[in-house]
């Protein structure tokens, strides 16, 4: 079953609410003094997102907690939702049942990871849940309730959500789970999630990135071994690194830049992105 990730349902206008709730901070006006401006076109569509991408710079975090987005996620495994749950702040799940839901036949739908079926050992993967199931499909038929049955599925088992998560908490989530050092099904629901956010709001949508990302930490926080792994680390620095080119420079070990270093920096490595991927 493939995962399908379904954005459901958000904050009505956004930026307007994210715009309203930064102004309300930093303004002498009151709520609806600001919401009436914006009403009037007073304050424009431009000036709210520029006003926004400012405050986002300073770290102020808070009133991304007033905008939140609902997703349906479906096909994912029970060993996703192991991870997916140890977010609890600013996130609220629904999940599908095993104790009320029962399997018919003894046939559930799971995952077999890419990895398994390139090592050559899908069928055997796939033979062992064919043994499970109808196991389990005895077990119902002897009277075993579902939720005692349901012992026996692996964690392979697919299992579907229906999520709210605010966009700060969101945001904390891409942080962690779009970096290359994440479980691959988790990679892959932010991935979607993100993409789902960018059709309807690309102007938040794009500050969804790996925590390396230039509109997030802009370095690597990971050891310096994972970060010289990680296939885009040439062009995302590492703290160490950072740290290291801050002490050269306090102790006066840095050159000057030539001309030619300026050439090197100001060309384009023909190999990266645009947004360095």
């Amino acid at each position: 079953m493939p995962i399908q990730v379904t954005l459901l349902s958000h904050s009505e206008a956004p930026m307007r609410s994210l715009y309203m709730a930064y102004r309300t901070c930093y303004s002498q006006f009151t709520p609806q003094q600001v919401f009436a401006r914006i009403e009037d076109e007073r304050i424009t569509e431009e000036q709210m997102r520029a006003f926004i991408e400012e405050r986002l710079k300073t770290g102020h975090a808070s009133p991304l907690e007033q905008v939140s987005f609902e997703f349906g996620i479906s096909g994912v495994s029970r060993a996703f939702s192991h991870q997916f749950v140890r977010h609890r702040v600013g996130i609220s799940f629904e999940q599908q049942s095993q104790r009320y839901v029962t399997y018919k036949k003894g046939e559930f739908p799971y995952t077999i990871p890419e990895t398994v079926k390139k090592a050559g050992m899908a069928d055997q993967m796939e033979d062992l849940f064919v043994k499970v199931g109808e196991l389990y499909e005895e077990m119902v038929a002897a009277g075993i309730p579902a939720e005692d049955a349901r012992f026996l599925l692996p964690n392979a088992t697919n299992t579907n959500f229906k999520i709210t998560v605010n966009f700060a908490s969101l945001l904390h989530m891409c942080d962690l789970r779009l970096c290359t050092r994440a479980q691959w099904e988790f990679r892959k629901v932010a991935a979607l999630m993100r993409s789902e956010v960018m059709k309807v709001v690309p102007e938040l949508g794009r500050y969804l990135q790996p925590k390396c990302g230039e509109h997030r930490l802009g370095y690597c926080d990971e050891s310096e071994k994972d970060w010289a792994a990680c296939p885009i680390g040439r062009v995302r620095p590492h703290k160490d690194a950072l740290f290291r080119l801050y002490d050269a420079h306090r102790r006066g070990e840095l050159a000057p830049l030539r001309e030619q270093d300026w050439d090197a920096i100001e060309s384009k490595d023909e190999g990266v992105s645009a947004d360095g991927r």
